[in-house]
């Protein structure tokens, strides 16, 4: 089966290997993404939020400690690449661009440097950003497993309350048929007398 890799799905080092990569371009070791990704950097201030996934670049970068004329540089110079025509050979684009950039006076070395800076930020934003999610996650099913339990619980106070009450119907309707006994013996009639001329009792409505 072909080697399939999608774009973004291997780095290495400071480089992304996608499909359609250069033929005769070895595919890299199982492991080497892993052992190849940029190093973690330290973050200066807060991190930024990303509501809705929507990332903050210039934030993010601040707080790894990159300065506004560091993102320039770089920023400059993917707009010089993106301007150019995409049809434009490799060499072509690397000559335009950097005789460009050494017009504005800006160090090639500097701009490296900047873009280096960068992934690494983007690269620990990301494990900062994981590292939440996974500690939310963990949270998040920890309270859902609490309230699991007090439902569990809950129903269970249900069905012993359902319960209890069956039980007391049954008690008190036994012990009504016991003192029925009673009111039989004395007969229907009598014991209507007496309800209808005892203050204590309430007469039964008649059946509609």
């Amino acid at each position: 089966m072909t080697d399939k890799r999608n774009w973004g799905s291997t780095v290495l080092g400071w480089f992304v290997v996608k499909d359609g990569a250069a033929p005769g371009t070895p595919a890299p070791p199982e492991n080497a993404a892993a052992a190849s990704e940029p190093p973690p950097v330290a973050f200066v201030k807060d991190i930024p939020a990303a509501p809705g996934g929507k990332v903050d670049f210039g934030a993010v970068y601040e707080a790894a400690g990159i300065d506004s004329e560091e993102q320039q540089r770089v920023l400059k110079a993917a707009d010089l690449l993106s301007a150019l025509p995409a049809e434009t050979p490799p060499a072509v684009k690397k000559r335009i661009v950097e005789a460009s950039l050494k017009a504005f006076g800006v160090p090639l070395d500097k701009i490296i440097e900047g873009a280096v800076q960068e992934i690494q930020a983007l690269e620990s934003y990301i494990r900062a950003g994981a590292g939440d999610t996974q500690k939310v996650l963990e949270e998040s099913q920890k309270r859902i497993a609490d309230f699991e339990d007090e439902i569990k619980r809950i129903k269970a106070v249900m069905e012993d309350r359902v319960a209890e009450q069956q039980a007391v119907v049954k008690a008190c309707n036994d012990k009504k048929l016991e003192v029925q006994h009673v009111l039989e013996f004395f007969g229907q009639e009598t014991v209507a007398r007496v309800v209808r001329e005892s203050p204590k009792l309430v007469e039964p409505a008649p059946p509609r």
